[in-house]
């Protein structure tokens, strides 16, 4: 299963989840094994975007399953359409997340965010 986490610094598995999904400059992609994970970083190509280009971008990299603080209906809509999964409302590190999502800890809220990010 690959899993992506949207976050602001580059602190690898301890990097803080970002408030909001696409307007940030990292994201962590994160394979699930078996019996353990890998997580990789890779720099936001779409951090400027339109509507729909982020969520393209995931299915085409793989992902099965986006976990983030915040996402906008429109997003959501998008990923919806891609059959890519998304929990919204996590919190904490990239390995926090993970491991809570492990454990079948993560449910998906709506989350209101304190900041406005849309300039597409």
């Amino acid at each position: 299963m690959r899993i992506v986490i949207p976050f602001q610094e580059n602190k690898g598995k301890d990097s803080k989840i970002s408030e909001h999904f696409d307007r940030l400059p990292y994201f962590a992609f994160v394979e699930l094994n078996k019996k353990d994970y890998e997580v990789n970083i890779e720099k936001n190509p779409y951090e400027v975007h339109k509507p729909g280009e982020i969520p393209l971008y995931m299915k085409n990299k793989g992902v099965d399953l986006v976990i983030t603080l915040g996402m906008g209906q429109r997003s959501l809509t998008f990923f919806e359409k891609f059959g890519i999964k998304v929990i919204r409302g996590a919190d904490g590190t990239v390995a926090e997340i993970i491991e809570k999502f492990l454990k079948n800890e993560l449910k998906d809220i709506e989350y209101e965010e304190k900041e406005q990010f849309h300039k597409h």
